[in-house]
């Protein structure tokens, strides 16, 4: 399978840098608890000196917001939306150890990161802009689109649309929107490579350390716009 944005993606945002890692073998019985405590440590250090709409990266976000039409104090990107949670209850919601990792990196980089199962997903993933037609599965498993309550006709989605994952054939929880997570980009050019780079690094770190498997890793820019992952036979 591959994982890619569309054209049309990278026409309005050139400058996105996405940052992608690919692994097998992660199992949830691991403690990545010192972990955590180091990369949320650093994030309540640096809100401790400032409020996470300060920071260069979230501001970075909300120009991308608003450049899709998203009034960006409304849509918020996953990573303020946690730090927003961080600085409010001082600590994040613990679920599985890989999960709880991205979201303690996406509040340490500022940047916003995602997890996706992809012994769950049939076929490619794109980032694309949203129709307003696209439908998943919440939590409780029961289909839905997102469309506004009472009127079928209308989408959810301001015009331009934001950007989402949409479900593949087999649907993975809710679309990945980029203001609830994404493989791990940021908006903006300045130090965005260097950023998304040492997020990757400690990431593939932490795999090869608490769960002993190797990692693949990219970087995804409008020079080199796709990731192929291995398809596993047998």
């Amino acid at each position: 399978m591959r994982f890619r944005h569309s054209s049309e993606i990278w026409s309005a945002f050139p400058e996105l840098t996405c940052g992608v890692l690919h692994a097998t073998g992660v199992t949830p019985g691991v403690d990545v608890t010192p972990r955590l405590a180091g990369y949320l440590g650093a994030a309540r250090d640096r809100l401790a000196a400032g409020p996470e709409g300060g920071f260069p990266e979230i501001q970075a976000w909300r120009r991308a917001f608003t450049r899709m039409g998203c009034p960006p104090t409304r849509y918020r990107c996953a990573a303020e939306s946690l730090l927003r949670r961080l600085r409010r209850d001082g600590h994040l919601p613990r679920l599985h150890p890989l999960v709880d990792l991205g979201n303690a990196l996406s509040t340490r980089y500022a940047v916003p990161v995602a997890v996706l199962d992809l012994a769950r997903i049939d076929g490619d993933l794109t980032v694309r802009p949203a129709d307003g037609t696209e439908s998943y599965l919440g939590l409780g498993g029961r289909a839905s689109t997102r469309r506004r309550r009472g009127d079928l006709r209308r989408p959810l989605w301001p015009r331009p649309r934001p950007a989402l994952v949409p479900p593949a054939e087999r649907r993975v929880g809710g679309p990945a929107r980029n203001h609830r997570g994404a493989r791990g980009g940021r908006g903006d050019a300045r130090g965005a490579a260097q950023t998304v780079r040492r997020m990757l690094d400690d990431l593939a770190a932490a795999l090869a350390e608490q769960w002993r498997v190797p990692s693949r890793t990219a970087l995804l820019t409008a020079d080199a716009p796709e990731f192929a992952v291995p398809v596993r036979t047998g």
